[in-house]
């Protein structure tokens, strides 16, 4: 089957994604928080990020190859975190994570995923990200930082955008628990998604295996709260120090959207800045992340990553244009899966990058660093 002729596009992934998963489990995957303004806001914002096309500059072949960390990757984009995984794909965490070693691309594992990092110590390749959601004891700090360092993790993402739970309001509607508690209502849904039913029945009813490992609570709880909300702690910058002194690899930060920011964190010692608003899943009243982001290249010479919003390989041609290193993308690889399983998602791999090889070739940009050059001031589009 020639995938390029019958899913050219994410968004013709995304429209079979939907068809195949459960509608409680789509509106966790999809939506944003109170109006989802936010969320749209992403959007619209990086729509308004224009670049100048060139002529008469002969045949080439974009470079699309970049260094974080001092490794060098072929492409500049990875796979971002995404709580419960499995929950939209059966077996969806270790899908990503062989995915991704295969192709050289760096890999984030939640820690609210449905496997823990010891379960994916032999599916993750040198670029194995652990995303962190601080716990408050520092026993159980010291234990997770241990099995994701035994299992192959060599990088620590602390998210700093979720001090409270967001209300996902359409998540709620959508009557998922978190774990999901099978009602009347979950079961008419699974069984109109058989497909999907039929991997949950082999792998199991996901959980957030991680998190419940240290402890015995068992609620069903709400689909914007979960067992990590009994545990973990609004981290502060004590709580960062006491980190950096722990971690000896790269430490990210994840959620920033102030260039003040920024620039502490830079002081104190991070070893990069994720510029992201939890792709509008947390607070309906903030920026987009695209109109952050100059802000924050400007205040900190570290490596910048940037999220949320991304729908294609244009989005990350405008974000590496306006100062970011990388890029990482969530609910793409998950349209993916939803669509094909694991064939979905390394054609996710291929799409974005033939459609940053193609806006690359319009703009005359050979290389990365050639993209800044490219943009058009805001008012002369």
């Amino acid at each position: 089957m020639d995938l390029h002729s019958r899913y050219p596009a994410i968004e013709d992934l995304k429209a079979r994604a939907r068809r195949r998963i459960p509608r409680f489990v789509w509106e966790y995957l999809d939506s944003g928080t109170g109006d989802e303004s936010t969320l749209h806001r992403n959007r619209t914002a990086l729509d308004q990020v224009l670049l100048r096309t060139s002529i008469l500059h002969g045949e080439f072949e974009p470079d699309l190859s970049t260094t974080l960390f001092g490794h060098a990757h072929p492409l500049p984009f990875g796979v971002a975190p995404i709580g419960m995984s499995g929950l939209i794909w059966p077996g969806a965490e270790h899908s990503l994570a062989r995915m991704a070693a295969q192709t050289g691309l760096p890999y984030c594992l939640s820690t609210m995923a449905s496997q823990t990092p010891d379960d994916l110590a032999g599916s993750i390749g040198e670029h194995a990200w652990f995303q962190l959601y601080p716990p408050r004891d520092r026993g159980i700090l010291a234990d997770m930082l241990n099995r994701a360092k035994s299992a192959g993790f060599s990088a620590l993402v602390l998210t700093v955008d979720v001090p409270v739970a967001s209300r996902r309001e359409r998540q709620v509607r959508g009557g998922m628990t978190n774990p999901p508690k099978l009602s009347p209502k979950i079961l008419a849904q699974m069984a109109l998604s058989p497909a999907w039913s039929i991997g949950i029945a082999q792998t199991g009813l996901p959980r957030p295996k991680l998190m419940e490992s240290y402890t015995t609570e068992r609620t069903a709880l709400p689909s914007n709260k979960h067992i990590g909300y009994l545990m973990r702690t609004s981290p502060d910058w004590d709580y960062f120090k006491e980190l950096r002194e722990v971690w000896d690899g790269p430490l990210i930060v994840k959620g920033v959207m102030n260039p003040g920011d920024a620039a502490r964190l830079s002081d104190e010692g991070a070893d990069a800045i994720w510029v992201s608003n939890h792709a509008g899943r947390q607070f309906a009243g903030g920026a987009a992340t695209i109109t952050a982001l100059p802000g924050i290249r400007a205040a900190t010479r570290l490596p910048v990553i940037f999220d949320s919003g991304v729908a294609g390989g244009l989005d990350i041609v405008r974000a590496l244009a306006l100062g970011a290193d990388f890029v990482m993308l969530g609910r793409a690889f998950h349209y993916g899966l939803g669509a094909l399983g694991p064939a979905g998602a390394e054609h996710v791999v291929d799409l974005l990058r033939q459609d940053m090889i193609s806006n690359m070739g319009q703009i005359g940009a050979e290389r990365l660093s050639d993209l800044p050059a490219t943009l058009i001031p805001p008012g002369d589009g």
